[in-house]
């Protein structure tokens, strides 16, 4: 009976190792072409590239759909080849992701060439990202965040902060060494929380005034040095609305690249009913109110377009389904649901 209960549990190790082996080889591999200058050189050679322009991606509009065009090595040459030292323009790339098959995919910024001429030659246009990610197929939103972001890191860390010498990156993008200090940069994200706040029948949402007509979403801000998540909630909420939380649980996380790299930690908190009068932080919020469940599940319905009344006043509308705070409000009204 043991012997055939070892030869059992062999096979269920050996199938839950091959479920999982394509997962685990891309990342060893992600990893290698990091570490291996060598390595993602030769690795440039097979993979694509994603092109932005000043931190704008590329897109093709076919019918009504806005797709991310991935160029091959073999493209981008021709692209480059009317300008000198085109090899090192290839090094300026990043590396952002590969696909099961191992072919790996870069990101190129190409804002010092005239950014004309290579939308008329790729058929093209450049986007900036905040409409990108929204208009795109959802498996491309994040990898257009994220390449976006670490673009970005790399062009506002081209100093060391201790010398102030250049730094200089590794061919994968994946971190910046000072050749004087010898300090190693690595890129970082910013932690933020966002919370949707509810009273047991209601949920709090507010808006900025930077935001568009209409929108209203859930409370955020920073973590501040040393507190840990469930602290920052507790203070955001104290300081934005003037409420106090009872309780607080995790949902879900995302990247968020607006204005810079973040990573959003959503919560949902429970405020008591009893204690539930709004006293709203007029500095950082222009509006903060309860919804219902009746008109939260409107507003999901309402697109910004369409929030406009007659008298030019603007319905509730929430933010789209690509953002995090979408899916706290999706959950909050399955649970009232429920």
């Amino acid at each position: 009976m043991a012997v055939v209960y070892q030869a059992l549990h062999r096979r269920v190790s050996s199938l839950i190792c091959r479920l999982h082996s394509t997962y685990v080889r891309k990342m060893r591999y992600l990893n290698q072409l990091k570490e291996d200058d060598s390595l993602c050189r030769q690795a440039q050679a097979s993979g694509t590239f994603y092109l932005f322009h000043n931190l704008s991606p590329f897109l093709q509009k076919v019918g009504k759909k806005y797709l991310v065009p991935q160029l091959s090595a073999a493209e981008m040459k021709r692209i480059l080849e009317k300008l000198p030292e085109a090899e090192q323009w290839l090094e300026k790339s990043v590396l952002i992701s590969c696909s099961d098959e191992h072919r790996p995919h870069f990101a190129l910024d190409l804002g010092a060439l005239d950014k004309s001429a290579i939308e008329s030659e790729l058929r093209g246009s450049f986007t900036d990202l905040r409409k990108a990610v929204f208009v795109v197929d959802g498996k491309d939103s994040p990898l257009l965040a994220s390449a976006q972001s670490l673009l970005r890191w790399h062009d506002s860390h081209q100093y060391c902060s201790k010398t102030g010498q250049p730094t200089q990156k590794n061919l994968a993008g994946s971190k910046r060494v000072c050749p004087a200090s010898g300090v190693t940069y690595y890129p970082q994200m910013s932690p933020v929380v966002i919370t949707l706040v509810s009273d047991g029948s209601r949920c709090l949402l507010a808006r900025q005034p930077s935001f568009p007509q209409g929108m209203f979403t859930a409370l955020s801000g920073f973590c501040d040095m040393g507190e840990n998540v469930e602290e920052t909630v507790r203070r955001e909420v104290a300081e934005e609305v003037g409420l106090e939380v009872e309780s607080l649980r995790y949902s879900a996380s995302q990247h968020w690249p607006f204005p810079s790299s973040s990573l959003m930690i959503a919560c949902h908190a429970l405020v008591g009913a009893q204690r539930a009068e709004i006293s709203m932080d007029s500095l950082e919020l222009e509006e903060a109110r309860w919804f219902g469940l009746e008109e939260i599940v409107e507003g999901l319905k309402r697109e910004p377009r369409s929030s406009k009344q007659d008298d030019g006043s603007f319905l509730p509308w929430f933010p789209p389904k690509q953002a995090i705070a979408h899916q706290l409000i999706c959950e909050w009204v399955q649970q009232q649901s429920a």
